[in-house]
């Protein structure tokens, strides 16, 4: 039976975690070398996404942290595991994970934006209400103390020997 190549199978995101001991100087040409890999394979980069430093769940190979980092790109799925291979020998890189991605319309971009919006809209609301419930507990916070400030006060002009 022959294999039939699916229209979706070339695209591919790429998330990796490069190890903590590097500085962010040090990240950006260890990022060219994870794309250059890749253009080597005849591959092409189609997008670069950085989540930063983030605190990792378990310790991998001695780091609590590492730099997150999600590439979308373009391969024949017959390279990818030469680019496995090729992450497996990296030091600077201590994990790694490549799905197969479809690439979406502009309809399903659309409306992954608007629920995006609406999202980030609700998000904002519940935000400012958090803001306004803080507010209170300051002016509360603050009624207190002005009361205890009167009192102490009061206590101090009540004593007889002020000097």
């Amino acid at each position: 039976m022959a294999r039939v190549k699916k229209e979706n199978t070339n695209h591919y995101e790429l998330m990796y975690i490069v190890a903590n001991k590097y500085t962010e100087e040090e990240l950006s040409p260890i990022k060219a070398k994870v794309e250059k890999m890749i253009t080597d394979l005849g591959g092409s980069v189609i997008g670069v996404e950085e989540w930063g430093k983030k605190h990792m769940s378990y310790v991998i190979k001695g780091n609590r942290y590492g730099y997150y980092i999600i590439l979308r790109f373009d391969l024949d799925y017959r390279k990818l595991k030469e680019l496995d291979r090729a992450f497996l020998l990296s030091t600077e890189v201590i994990r790694h994970m490549v799905i197969s991605r479809k690439i979406k319309t502009a309809a399903e971009m659309e409306k992954d934006q608007k629920i995006a919006a609406k999202i980030a809209a609700k998000a904002k609301v519940e935000e400012t209400k958090e803001q306004e419930k803080e507010k209170e507990k300051e002016k509360d916070k603050k009624k207190v103390d002005l009361k205890e400030l009167d009192e102490k006060l009061d206590k101090i002009l009540e004593a007889d020997d002020l000097l």
